[in-house]
């Protein structure tokens, strides 16, 4: 431009260009902020990678990686192939646009603002598309991976004749096809109408025809093929009423066909199959005939009929046909149901037996010989002595005991467990040193028999102290996973960690291979991202040898090495081979069950332990399942954290098929060696599926479980107020029938709105029996009362109440334990065991044992027909229960032999006697703790009691012999 002020020209000044160096700066940490960005998102990436390579599982990593990533691929490129293609077509068939309407002209500027970029528009468009539905198909790699590696069940659904694999593997993924195949045919003919919108081949307002005849072929095929995937979903529907949940209130969630949907659904799915086929050939017909007339007079026949048909005329059905005569009616679908029900639940064996409660043994000393042998009655009770294992064996601050307590079997002993695990918050200076470095551990598991107190009431601990002695022998005792162990840990490097000896407290470095190798700065740099703590990048406490410990609770790394499998919500630890393991139950479960109702797992395994127990909570436990098999059993190495899966059931098809996706990480079952099947034990979770269904489906009889009256429920705790239900107790007790006690997880049921006991469960839990499995099943015959009638009647007690009483008084308070029911002799008997905790005790202490027996033959109003007493022991109160006299001695001594002009031995001689006996008696039981004889042991504290009570007698003989002297005297 000239100068139009006449002047000079001065020097160009480039105004907001930065100079070279600037943009090179500028594009400089521009590639180094997008490098941080792709580097966080590839760090969680890459640290899961280490993780299962550390724990040898890194096939389930890149199975489950090359799947996900080729279903992203596959169908995110046919849903952009699908979509791009039909915009390209819709445009390839534009009409030329000589003569423009208004409405045109209106869309012309838009057409020519896309102009420039409609490549890169299209490219956009279906990329975006292709993205997320490859992102939401990603997300059903287990639905592929069952399909494709389907196992036969070998079982047929009673109306279709189908194998069961095709609900529970093959129609899942059927619907996925489906349900994309509409999602790419909507999204295709909005971007296709949209697309002929744009460029006139449709008009909304202007005059003539409102589509070319090549838009109206376009969309009459898109909307053919959306019909013919109707066609195809009305088929497949046909057999989805075989897995079809639905309220029927004589089942509650039940699931498969019943009179209206075999009778009026099922031909109405026909119906619509085949209108919809011939409403489909009319949309294509429209290639040649150029006209929607008969394609929408065909579509609206369809609606019509989905409505009518569909919906009306089952409506009718099931008002003027089933309701007037239900039972009859559905008789024969409840007996498909039933039939279905018991084989998805592994309850299909299961036949209960009648069980009077009334006694078959009327003599009293008989009954007293064979309570001793009917059960090894559990008195310490792993729910409530977590307090008293953490008073008297947590030793330090910084360990800690779960709430509630495992119990296990060792030398064929019932032993209650439980691991001192460490415990962060209660670490003496928090620092990130101290939480992750220094404290790292817990150590040793503790021990007490399960049917033994000493004589303050305190548990029997068979393994105990800091290191731990006892009947355990040697083992690695150090703790680094577990079930409390959920921060991470670095540990071999140079900082040292805190551990323990026999002479007390010392240093260690972590000696396993486990975990992830920190020695390299990309990994530290990987997990200082993953973890957000920048500290690992550039602590001096990592280096050579420093290895990060994490995923460290047993569900945690089990159900991460098996994401197929549901997790039970109680693992428990054993000592096996100098190792401690976690023992972990996990289930393969599905809801393609034909016929089988469903339970929703978090429901059904609720109970008075679990409710606000996240440690005991079962994982998935939302998910809806209406077939379960306890078909893995898993440990997992409380030092090295390694994760072993082992087969269980040999014969489920859903492992099988998990097996052939996931070849080589689940051992065979005959690679469980003897030491660690001694451990093993029937899951909770499992047994508490199974005995909520039987409350309904132990009845076979299709009139009687519509009519309900057989109906049980699972009683309600009547230790605990919350309302929850009473939790299975794992004891040994022997079973009508057997001729010795078994290891079993136990229940009881009431009838159904009712209070008495109606029926007694058990299963043998020990896994080396021959009947491990087996679910005996008691029905109660009799008026017999239930848990919570025998708990009222307790708290009834003249005793009870003066026991209650003295004990609020010196300001403790009282704790009901676990009240276990026994069968015995025809008649059922209770046992439970009574704590009181004071201040200053600060933890609970058996105190009483409550027991009960019922004798159901004996009639009204006699006392004997349901006795219940409150003494200081087992013994004695089985004793008082069936009214024999104990073998208890008298507590003076007795007489001598000497002859009669001999003066008789003074007081002060029979207190040195009985105080010698007591002191005997505590040694003859400290050596049987030594070598695990428990027998002795019991009979050394019955002699300890009495030469104690020797002792008192005498005392109180001499002192009174002194006074009366001195009354003389005077």
């Amino acid at each position: 431009m000239p100068d139009r002020g006449g002047g000079p020209t001065g020097p160009r000044i480039r105004v907001g260009r930065p100079s070279r160096r600037a943009r090179t700066l500028l594009m400089t940490l521009g590639a180094l902020a997008v490098l941080a960005m792709l580097f966080v998102m590839f760090a969680g990436f890459w640290t899961d990678w280490l993780w299962y390579r550390s724990v040898e599982y890194s096939s389930v990593f890149t199975v489950t990686l090359w799947t996900k990533i080729g279903m992203f691929a596959v169908f995110g490129l046919l849903m952009a192939l699908a979509v791009g293609l039909n915009i390209w077509l819709a445009h390839r068939l534009r009409p030329p646009l000589s003569a423009m309407s208004l409405e045109q002209q209106s869309l012309d500027r838009y057409r020519m603002g896309v102009a420039p970029y409609k490549k890169w528009v299209l490219l956009a468009i279906t990329a975006l598309i292709g993205l997320i539905a490859g992102a939401s198909a990603s997300g059903q790699w287990r639905t592929w991976l069952m399909w494709v590696n389907g196992v036969a069940f070998g079982e047929k659904d009673p109306q279709f004749g189908m194998d069961v694999a095709f609900y529970a593997f093959d129609l899942p993924f059927y619907r996925f096809l489906l349900g994309f195949g509409f999602a790419a045919t909507v999204l295709s003919l909005i971007a296709a109408a949209l697309t002929h919108y744009l460029y006139g081949g449709l008009r909304i307002t202007s005059p003539g025809a409102r589509a070319t005849a090549a838009a109206t072929g376009h969309l009459s095929v898109l909307f053919g093929i959306f019909v013919s995937l109707k066609a195809v979903a009305y088929w497949l529907d046909r057999y989805g009423l075989a897995v079809k949940s639905s309220d029927f209130k004589a089942a509650g969630n039940w699931t498969g066909l019943r009179f209206v949907d075999a009778n009026a659904y099922l031909p109405a799915k026909t119906i619509l199959f085949c209108i919809a086929v011939i409403c489909a050939l009319l949309f294509f017909a429209t290639l040649w005939r150029r006209t929607w007339q008969l394609p929408v007079i065909g579509f609206g026949l369809m609606v019509l009929s989905a409505i009518l048909i569909g919906g009306l005329y089952p409506a009718i059905v099931q008002k003027f046909q089933v309701q007037p005569n239900e039972q009859a009616k559905e008789a024969p679908y409840i007996k498909k149901n039933i039939e279905a029900t018991r084989k998805a639940y592994d309850i299909d064996s299961t036949v209960p037996e009648n069980y009077s409660g009334k006694a078959t043994v009327k003599s009293k000393d008989q009954l007293r010989k064979d309570s001793d042998a009917a059960a090894s009655y559990r008195l310490v009770d792993p729910n409530v002595v977590s307090p008293t294992f953490q008073q008297l064996e947590q030793k330090r601050k910084y360990y800690q005991f779960p709430v509630t307590l495992d119990v296990d079997r060792y030398q064929g002993k019932d032993t209650v467990v439980g691991l001192r695990e460490l415990n962060i918050k209660g670490i003496p200076k928090r620092n990130w040193i101290n939480d992750h470095f220094t404290y790292t551990h817990g150590y040793g598991a503790i021990m007490a028999a399960g049917t033994a107190v000493d004589s303050t009431g305190s548990p029997v601990f068979t393994e105990n102290g800091l290191p731990t002695s006892g009947q355990a022998g040697k083992y690695e005792q150090r703790i680094y996973y577990g079930e409390k162990t959920e921060q991470y840990s670095i540990v071999g490097g140079p900082q040292k960690e805190l551990d323990y000896e026999a002479n007390g407290e010392r240093t260690t470095s972590y000696k396993g291979d486990s975990g992830v190798s920190l020695g390299n700065a990309f990994n530290r740099a990987a997990y200082a991202v993953a973890l957000s703590e920048p500290q690992i990048l550039y602590s001096g406490a990592i280096g050579d040898g420093s290895r990060i410990l994490y995923n460290r609770t047993p569900k945690e790394r089990v159900e991460a090495v098996a994401p197929w499998l549901t997790i039970d919500g109680d693992a428990y630890p054993a000592v096996v081979e100098g190792r401690i393991q976690w023992i972990v139950d996990a289930y393969t479960t599905t809801n393609g069950y034909p016929y089988a109702s469903r339970t929703t797992l978090g429901d059904t395994t609720t109970d008075s332990l679990t409710a606000g127990n996240q440690t005991r909570a079962v994982v998935a436990q939302q998910n809806q399942v209406n077939y379960i098999r306890n078909s893995v059993k898993a440990t997992v190495d409380a030092y090295d954290g390694s994760v072993k899966l082992y087969q269980w059931d040999t014969k489920d098809p859903v492992l099988k098929t998990w097996m052939k996706a996931f070849p080589g990480t689940v051992l065979p079952k005959d690679a469980i060696k003897d030491d660690l099947k001694a451990h093993l034990r029937y899951p909770q979770d499992m047994f508490k599926v199974q005995r909520e269904l039987l409350t309904r489906y132990h009845v076979r009889d299709a009139a009687q479980f519509y009519s309900g009256s057989d109906a049980w429920q699972v009683p309600a705790d009547p230790t605990n107020k919350d309302g929850n239900a009473v939790p299975p107790y794992y004891l040994s007790l022997k079973m009508p029938g057997d001729k010795g006690q078994r290891f079993s997880l136990t229940t009881t049921f009431t009838p159904n709105g009712r209070p008495n006991l109606g029926a007694f469960m058990a299963v043998d839990a020990d896994a080396n029996s021959k009947d491990y499995g087996r679910i005996r099943l008691l029905r109660v015959t009799s008026d017999v009362p239930g848990p919570a009638q025998v708990q009222s009647k307790l708290n009834g007690l003249p005793s009870v109440a003066t026991f209650v009483r003295d004990m609020k008084g010196a300001d403790s308070e009282i704790e009901y334990g676990n009240l276990l029911t026994v069968p015995l002799d025809g008649g059922f008997l209770y046992v439970e065991p009574v704590y009181a905790q004071g201040r200053s005790a600060l933890y609970p202490l058996l105190k009483k044992v409550a027991v009960s027996y019922i004798d159901a033959s004996k009639p009204e109003g006699d006392a004997t027909k349901d006795t219940t007493v409150f003494e200081d022991s087992l013994g004695q109160a089985l004793n008082a229960v069936f009214g024999v006299e104990g073998q208890t001695p008298p507590t003076t001594p007795p007489p001598t032999t000497t002859p009669p002009t001999q003066p008789p031995a003074t007081g002060e001689a029979a207190l040195q006697q009985a105080i010698a006996d007591a002191q005997k008696a505590f040694a003859d039981g400290e050596a049987a703790i030594k070598k695990g004889d428990w027998e002795a042991y019991g009979k050394a504290q019955q002699a300890l009691a009495e030469a104690l009570q020797r002792a008192a007698a005498a005392d109180a003989e001499r002192k009174a012999a002194g006074q009366g002297s001195t009354d003389g005297g005077s």
